[in-house]
């Protein structure tokens, strides 16, 4: 069965740091894309991050730039999201999830893993 399986949220201060990870099983880790998603309440999932597994590109959503950091661990089928300096903005509910490709759109993506919860106290 494909899996992802995203954790490593929790509740930090504005101005910390917090690393989410995100393992992946049931599928050719190396043939995806693997995109980092996030929902606050009353909001429209928006793409964070991305990495293309194959050649380690990387994207990220402009208000995010300079303060995360994604990264791949080919040998475990598992993807970082480093987050420093964050924001209560941003505080939400992080996704990850497998795509062919790197792309912003949700609808893009195969599979997706359960949520992990990021709460940014001011």
């Amino acid at each position: 069965d494909v899996q992802l399986q995203a954790s490593g949220g929790g509740l930090v201060q504005a101005g910390g740091s917090l690393r989410l990870s995100c393992a992946a099983s049931g599928f050719t880790f190396a043939d995806y894309a693997i995109g980092w998603f996030r929902q606050a309440p009353g909001a429209e999932r928006e793409g964070v991050s991305c990495i293309s597994v194959s050649d380690g590109r990387t994207y990220y959503l402009d208000s995010v730039k300079g303060r995360f950091t994604i990264s791949s661990d080919n040998a475990e089928d598992t993807v970082y999201l480093q987050m420093n300096s964050l924001k209560p903005e941003d505080t939400a509910v992080y996704y990850c999830a497998a795509s062919s490709i790197c792309d912003y759109v949700p609808k893009e993506y195969d599979y997706w893993g359960q949520g992990t919860l990021v709460t940014v106290s001011s």
